[in-house]
């Protein structure tokens, strides 16, 4: 079993990769294969609903989202994470996430996903509902800790400093393993995820 750590901060040593990495040793500590993978620096495209990838497969923009894409095919499991700017995730992960989830959902349905975030104060909580509404529209298991999702510290050392914050992603990591671990344990037992139904509908005044 396998979770991808999707680091959606623009810088790659920050505090969004410390708070990664006491998910990643808890993760590891109980036999999960982890992989990071860092979105990059370069400007990330916004969604343009152009349908191109109902078509291909894959996004028109052929950039960090086709190869997360491919990657995630591949994955039992996934945790974003993002600084929080302005009460908000990252826009490069906003971006990210909505491209990838609009043109290969497909590969996160039924795996489970948790958000973490980064702050220097405050915002956190709402950076959470926004990162939290793509695992639910995808049919995902959301993994939750027992306290907010979240670090506090303007820098990787001001993180280590935050006892609660770590002891809250380690739980998120904790959690993530117990809950594939269920999940593959469910599948040898012969049950399989549900066939949902996909109906849309427009509504015009």
């Amino acid at each position: 079993m396998k979770v991808i750590l999707v680091n959606g901060s623009s810088r790659k040593e920050g505090s969004t990769k410390r708070a990664l990495l006491e998910v990643e040793r808890a993760l590891n500590a109980e036999g999960i294969e982890t992989e990071n993978f860092f979105i990059g620096t370069e400007p990330i495209a916004d969604c343009l609903a152009c349908l191109s990838c109902r078509k291909t497969g894959k996004c028109v923009f052929d950039d960090k989202v086709n190869e997360f894409a491919a990657l995630a095919k591949d994955a039992d499991g996934f945790v974003f994470g993002s600084p929080v700017y302005y009460a908000h995730p990252s826009g490069r992960l906003m971006s990210f996430m909505d491209r990838v989830f609009y043109s290969a959902g497909a590969a996160f349905r039924f795996k489970p996903a948790a958000c973490v975030f980064s702050a220097r104060r405050a915002g956190s909580v709402c950076s959470m509902d926004v990162v939290n509404k793509h695992f639910s529209i995808c049919s995902m298991p959301i993994v939750s800790s027992n306290y907010w999702n979240h670090v506090f510290g303007n820098s990787p050392k001001e993180v280590e400093e935050d006892a609660e914050g770590l002891m809250t992603m380690k739980n998120i990591g904790k959690n993530m393993a117990w809950l594939l671990k269920c999940i593959e344990a469910g599948k040898a037992a012969g049950i399989a995820a549900p066939d949902n139904e996909k109906i849309t509908t427009n509504f015009v005044r």
